[in-house]
């Protein structure tokens, strides 16, 4: 290979590496986005932060928000979303026994740290004050918190199956303890809601 040859290649070979980083750097930043509103969403409810706060929480300036989102309603879905996911890879993974989850969920650590915990918990009850592509995601969070429990309760595969009535029943109480647990502002009132909380769905 002359030189001219190789260094031509060389030229071409760093081009295309810059030409992709932009492209993995926005995505990185996406997801940073994603990331942050997802805490701060849970932590201060849906209405109550707005764009340019949201972006602050990432790090970044307002003006860069339309280049990843159409608009907030948009990153909100997307945030919910990836709330939901931490939650099913985390209290409710697959390697955890019911018990497992039921101690992770029902602790005060999720009732202290909503921004950390399920977003169902945190934020469901806005959701029917919410835009069309909002509602829909999270009645996506639901569906995935009833189909981990069920699993979890029925290990035969139930794909594509409705809820069970236990799944219905457990996940109620485990939504229902952590979002009154909170509602009291009772740190021993709390724990006995969330003791109380793990006896019956453990039943």
């Amino acid at each position: 290979m002359s030189c001219r040859l190789a260094l031509a290649f060389s030229i071409a070979h760093a081009m295309m590496i810059i030409m992709r980083y932009p492209e993995a750097h926005k995505e990185a930043v996406h997801e940073r986005i994603v990331r942050s509103a997802a805490g701060a969403l849970r932590r201060r409810g849906i209405k109550g932060i707005g764009i340019p706060a949201l972006m602050k929480e990432a790090g970044l300036t307002h003006g860069g928000f339309y280049t990843h989102f159409k608009n907030r309603d948009a990153l909100v879905a997307e945030a919910i979303r990836s709330a939901a996911s931490d939650t099913a890879k985390g209290p409710l993974a697959d390697g955890k026994t019911l018990a497992e989850s039921l101690r992770l969920y029902l602790s005060m650590g999720h009732v202290e740290h909503p921004e950390q915990g399920c977003v169902v918990a945190a934020l469901a009850a806005e959701s029917a004050r919410q835009s069309k592509p909002v509602r829909r995601a999270f009645a996506e969070a639901a569906r995935l918190l009833l189909r981990h429990i069920d699993a979890k309760l029925h290990p035969a595969d139930r794909a594509g199956a409705d809820p069970s009535e236990d799944a219905l029943r457990v996940a109620a109480t485990m939504v229902g303890a952590v979002v009154l647990a909170r509602a009291v502002d009772d740190a021993p009132l709390a724990e006995r809601i969330l003791r109380a909380a793990r006896h019956v769905a453990a039943d």
